[in-house]
């Protein structure tokens, strides 16, 4: 049960991507007043156009893996009704290889077109070439290979000023390309640049700002949802700040996302006549850009507020808002009884098409709106809620608290069971994720993945672990008093779940959190009851095997006629250990783990126990 859709999750089969033309420059129609635009010293001169095909440099992927961008500085003019954009950027890059770099490559979607690129003011030549990249919905970047005045030395930053400039509408092509289904493939790209809305998700949709990125198509498998992470992990510390002018002839866009975050849009400064267009504005501030990419949303749109949730739907989907708002006070108990009280709303922005895919960044989740009932929107809220409380630096908190919650969500609305089931239907993807015993592959170790099967899969399992080993109320105190700003350790999680439950977790999160060791692979090797001098007791000695390299601790509990008996036992990697338990009736079941602990198999061991003559 997957209540935001990932990204592409219809896509994983099909064949090579087929390259797309570029598109013309956008013109402005007569009418249209031109509010935005480039000198005549921005164009390019047949000498600068001669040098720059003269620039035979490819881009190699070390290159590309080299370029880490510290800041964006955005210029944004949209102009809705040629569904096109104009962009003066300042973009700031570090050169995090090991060798120095004589040319630095920057890409962006296919139907962008690069104009110039400067260094201090002066202008750069490069060369720029279509390469085949399912990070854009096109399937292509247009990748420019500047040429640099002197290499940028290893750990050192440059500044360069980009403008560019194109139309961004739909396009399916990449997925068409792999045998997707013509609606399906619309569904889930549906990023463009409109009069009714204009919806931007960035890497791994379409590239409008300028990144440097190892190519990938979606028919090579997993590479290129890795890259996005790898991506995402890379540029989480890079700063942004974004200014953004729109032209528009219809009625005003009044609300905005931008990277995560709601955006007030203020009333236009112009509107529109019969001979010019109407004009909006507004400024995002600089701030950390976090785990994600850089995204904007914009469309005209009805606000409703209810209950710390913030409802952005067209007039079309004022109905459904009920739905949502009747869910949220279904779930918002839990929420705040778990992280507190949210600062700023979790804001809900509608879609175009109900069946769109839904997109989640910060505390927006942009989604198709629909009247249903609200106990299947209780997911979606659960888990945008808890984003709004709980926001940290680092992913594996970030995202694994908030599946944490809406597994919690199921538990108390349909029992453990099926919130142990739903986080079983991920356990193998998991497991073949992880490394059979450390050092054979990479993994990833939990603090720094990029990966969301370890981010929010493995994450979820972690806190629910974390729960069992310190009990509700001492994680939920960790987390209430969790403060993203003094987070600057990677022990700073650990110390504040241990000061609230008094037990030291330092040996699991070595094996879980700071190092990946795969998953444990537990078993049960033996049980040997006996008969006590005691009438009806037995003790029941039980041989456990974890073969894995990760430690455990999980529950054992044995099953007699007249009950259940539970006790917690650790496990340490590579090793065996005995477990003795006394009870009190006829022994006939021992379960060893139940589900909590995730592992290379099953998640769940079971011997039955037979005593011969032991009458009733």
């Amino acid at each position: 049960m997957m209540f935001v859709r990932p990204l592409l999750a219809v896509l994983l089969s099909g064949a090579t991507a087929l390259a797309q033309q570029a598109t013309p420059n956008p013109q402005p129609e007569a009418h249209d007043k031109v509010l935005f635009s480039r000198s005549g010293d921005d164009a390019q001169h047949p000498a600068e156009e001669k040098k720059q095909q003269a620039i035979q440099a490819k881009a190699t992927d070390a290159e590309r893996s080299a370029i880490t961008f510290t800041r964006y500085d955005l210029d944004v003019h949209l102009m809705l009704k040629q569904q096109a954009m104009a962009t003066q950027a300042r973009v700031t890059v570090r050169n995090d290889g090991a060798a120095p770099l004589a040319h630095v490559p920057l890409q962006l979607s296919s139907s962008l077109h690069l104009e110039t690129i400067s260094l201090e003011g002066k202008k750069l030549a490069f060369a720029q070439d279509l390469v085949p990249s399912d990070a854009d919905h096109t399937g292509q970047l247009r990748e420019a290979v500047v040429e640099l005045p002197q290499p940028l030395s290893p750990k050192s930053e440059l500044t360069l000023e980009v403008a560019y400039s194109g139309e961004i509408v739909p396009s399916a092509k990449r997925l068409e390309q792999i045998g997707t289904p013509a609606e399906i493939a619309k569904q889930s790209d549906w990023d463009e640049i409109s009069e009714d809305f204009t919806g931007l998700r960035g890497f791994g949709d379409v590239v409008w700002y300028p990144v440097a990125s190892v190519p990938h198509l979606l028919a090579e498998g997993p590479q290129l949802f890795a890259e996005i992470g790898r991506q995402k992990l890379r540029q989480q510390d890079a700063r942004v700040a974004m200014r953004v002018t729109v032209e528009y002839l219809g009625v005003a866009p009044n609300a905005a996302a931008v990277n995560g975050h709601f955006v007030a849009v203020p009333a236009p400064k112009v509107t529109p006549t019969a001979s010019f267009p109407g004009v909006v504005t507004f400024a995002v501030p600089e701030r950390r850009l976090g785990f994600g990419t850089l995204s904007l949303f914009l469309a005209p749109r009805f606000a409703y507020e209810s209950n710390g949730v913030r409802t952005l739907a067209t007039a079309d989907d004022s109905p459904a808002v009920q739905s949502y708002e009747t869910a949220t006070t279904m779930v918002r108990p839990l929420v705040e009884q778990w992280l507190g009280t949210a600062k700023e709303p979790f804001t809900l922005f509608g879609l175009p098409e109900r069946e769109d895919a839904s997109f989640e960044q910060g505390d927006i989740t942009a989604t198709g709106l629909q009247i249903v009932d609200p106990q299947k929107l209780t997911g979606v809220l659960a888990h945008g809620l808890a984003h709004a409380a709980f926001q940290s630096r680092r992913e594996w908190l970030n995202e694994g608290v908030a599946n944490f919650l809406v597994t919690l969500w199921i538990e108390q609305s349909k029992g453990r069971d099926a919130a142990l089931e739903y986080m079983g239907s991920s356990r193998g993807a998991l497991a073949i994720a992880e490394p059979s015993s450390p050092g054979e592959s990479a993994g990833q170790p939990l603090i720094h993945a990029s990966d969301a099967i370890y981010y929010r899969t493995k994450a979820t399992y972690v806190l629910w672990m974390l729960r069992d080993l310190t009990g509700d109320k001492a994680l939920a105190t960790a987390l209430h008093n969790y403060d993203a700003e003094q987070d600057t350790t990677p022990e700073y999680f650990e110390h504040l779940i241990e000061q609230a439950s008094g037990k030291g977790l330092k040996w699991f999160f070595d094996d879980w959190v700071y190092h990946d060791k795969g998953l444990p692979d537990l078993s049960i090797s033996a049980v040997y009851p006996s008969a006590t001098s005691q009438a009806g007791q037995y003790l029941i000695a039980v041989d456990l095997a974890n073969d894995g390299y990760a430690a455990a601790e999980v529950p054992i509990t044995v099953h007699t006629r007249q009950g259940t008996q539970t006790e917690r036992v650790q496990i340490p990697g590579r090793s065996k250990v005995t477990r003795r338990i006394l009870i009190t009736g006829l022994p006939t079941e021992v379960v060893l783990n139940d589900g909590t602990v995730p592992e290379v198999q099953a998640s769940v061991h079971k011997h039955e126990i037979t005593i011969t003559g032991s009458g009733n």
